[in-house]
């Protein structure tokens, strides 16, 4: 199925079964395929929505890739798939983008899989490679920055399929995406999450597989006093694929969360 977004741009999305809806959104360099492991036994019992960001798998070019621009891709296809108040699950960027979405739109609540809102602990590490990332060296820098986030428990089927994805990456489609993280200062990157955060009265689930940092639960929570953030460790940057049993037993208890805060 396809949608078109406020800004023109073409975004391709699957709906599967029938039930509450819930909508996932992948990461940089990925698409809506990744999440095929777990869409069968989501829509056993729900409405699973999956898109294709900007730039990404069947989607569209843009001329804007920011994660507030991936946000109308989410909105758009909400729109069309005619959902009410969606659970919306981001990994990665995609937890950019679910996050940004919920700041303006109904929700039952939000799943951040391994994705920290303080944005300049992201940019510390990106803006070492930059001149790479810009140059003939992008893929090899890209490689360089998911080796040390994908974690040791990535099966070999999962790591290769995902090494795949970083050499056929756009150089546009991730600079676009990452821009800010060059450009801006870090007060100005850790704003974002303070301007967003307001917006967010749902229940909000953040799961790392990587170490956030000693003081990241209460600088998140100081913005966010409704979420909850878990630490898998060892998991990665892919906890949901690594242990998918584990990730969808705790969506379904994360979901009775957020039934329960909205009664």
């Amino acid at each position: 199925m396809e949608t078109t977004t406020a800004d023109g741009v073409r975004i391709h999305f699957e709906v599967t079964g029938s039930g509450p809806p819930v909508v996932l959104v992948h990461g940089i360099t990925d698409s809506s395929a990744d999440w095929e492991p777990l869409d069968e036994r989501l829509a056993a019992d729900h409405t699973v929505v999956r898109l294709d960001l900007r730039g990404h798998g069947r989607s569209g070019d843009a001329e804007d890739y920011s994660a507030l621009a991936m946000a109308m891709d989410l909105a758009a296809v909400v729109d069309a798939a005619g959902l009410d108040r969606p659970l919306v699950v981001g990994h990665s960027l995609g937890a950019v983008v679910a996050t940004a979405y919920a700041a303006g739109a109904p929700t039952r609540g939000v799943v951040n899989i391994d994705q920290t809102l303080r944005f300049s602990d992201f940019a510390a590490t990106v803006r070492q490679l930059e001149h790479q990332l810009r140059g003939d060296g992008f893929h090899a820098a890209l490689r360089a920055i998911f080796q040390h986030l994908d974690g040791p428990l990535v099966p070999d089927a999962l790591r290769f399929r995902l090494v795949a994805h970083r050499d056929e990456a756009r150089q546009d489609v991730v600079l676009g995406a990452w821009d800010l993280t060059f450009t801006a200062t870090d007060e100005e990157l850790d704003g974002v999450a303070a301007m967003v955060a307001p917006g967010i009265t749902v229940p909000y689930l953040s799961l790392a597989g990587n170490d956030l940092g000693d003081d990241y639960v209460p600088w998140l929570t100081s913005l966010l006093p409704q979420a909850t953030v878990e630490q898998w460790e060892g998991h990665g940057h892919y906890p949901h694929l690594v242990d998918p049993e584990r990730f969808l037993v705790r969506l379904a208890d994360f979901e009775a969360e957020c039934d329960a805060a909205a009664t």
